[in-house]
């Protein structure tokens, strides 16, 4: 059942009441169990269920893995992945599908929070350049002085935005971040110059190239872009769920491992086009040959698996310490941001 959650913009309006925060509590506590004969109750809270980064969420319960493992999974979705989070460790969701780093970085504040299925070994974002600009940034040397598009504030798109701009000698001070989603917004906001490059991910990109909005500066849809770009695989699209939950219902963590395990097992075997026709019409936008391309240009991302790559976790350290002050001061076990007991068993 696809909903749209917008936890965050209700409660800066004052509208949730105890009542409801009540409610929330106790669907928190009874989730995991069996909800109203479907199956066990479990609800997962995307960072934009139509990115195609995420498309192993949506694409596990249009074939019916979901159900084949005796599973209710209710699907939610906000715009970016930092608001995925959120809702993850204030209890409204028991899993998020979201970047891996955000592991290292709750860890840092405190929560503990581990991958349990690892979709990705590369970011599969990409940074584009408008048109007008695309002279004057030709590599991340050039962010200076530069409005760079990003999902949002504390994003993945953040975090890899801020890292290529330390790597080559632009400090995070000297450019700004603006928070402009995806899709649409992110589209318009390039278009109008409210930012003069951003980082997005497909069918975001295909839609820039086709419209000639834009250009392709810096691709890392595949490991072999990752490695240019951040020096090694970086495992990012992933269900993480806090460790306590996970640790007090490893029977519903292996029927969501299973299920996503064959679905990521399902893509390696499958064409773009095939994936593409089980997906919900509006996610291609009226495009089905372009959204097609979307999916077949980030194919290369996915593991086959859910298996977190080997030295995976070190480069996304590594990356995040290059500007975060808090996981720079700190020491991360590294261990604890995710297991392959579930993905291992699903195998």
């Amino acid at each position: 059942m696809l909903k749209t959650a917008r936890y965050a913009s209700l409660a800066a309006s004052g509208l949730l009441a105890l009542s409801s925060l009540t409610a929330c509590a106790n669907d928190s506590a009874d989730a995991g169990s069996k909800g109203d004969g479907k199956g066990t109750k479990v609800k997962i809270m995307v960072g934009g269920l139509d990115k195609v980064i995420y498309l192993p969420a949506m694409l596990t319960q249009r074939l019916g893995y979901f159900d084949s493992e005796g599973l209710d999974v209710e699907l939610l979705s906000e715009p970016a992945g930092v608001q995925a989070e959120t809702a993850l460790v204030s209890g409204q969701v028991q899993g998020a599908v979201g970047f891996y780093d955000h592991t290292l970085d709750l860890q840092t504040k405190g929560k503990s929070v581990e991958s349990v299925v690892q979709f990705s070994h590369a970011p599969g974002e990409v940074e584009v350049v408008s048109t007008k600009k695309a002279g004057d940034i030709t590599s991340p040397k050039d962010f200076k002085g530069k409005k760079l598009g990003i999902t949002g504030l504390g994003s993945s798109t953040d975090f890899l935005t801020k890292y290529l701009a330390v790597k080559n000698g632009v400090k995070i001070s000297e450019f700004s971040p603006v928070a402009v989603g995806a899709g649409p917004t992110f589209i318009s906001a390039l278009q109008q110059g409210s930012i003069d490059a951003g980082m997005t991910t497909d069918p975001t990109v295909a839609t820039i190239l086709d419209k000639k909005a834009g250009k392709v500066l810096l691709d890392m849809r595949t490991p072999e872009g990752s490695l240019k770009a951040l020096g090694g695989p970086y495992p990012s699209s992933s269900l993480y769920m806090q460790t306590d939950w996970v640790n007090g219902h490893k029977d519903t963590v292996q029927k969501l491992a299973n299920a996503f395990v064959k679905t990521l097992n399902w893509m390696s075997t499958h064409s773009a086009d095939e994936i593409a026709a089980k997906m919900p019409a509006d996610f291609s936008q009226g495009d089905k040959t372009l959204y097609a391309e979307a999916i077949k240009s980030t194919l290369p991302m996915f593991t086959k698996d859910g298996v977190m790559p080997a030295n995976g976790p070190e480069t996304v350290e590594k990356v995040l310490k290059a500007f975060n002050p808090n996981i720079k001061n700190a020491k991360v076990d590294l261990s604890k941001t995710y297991t392959t007991e579930f993905v291992e068993a699903a195998k």
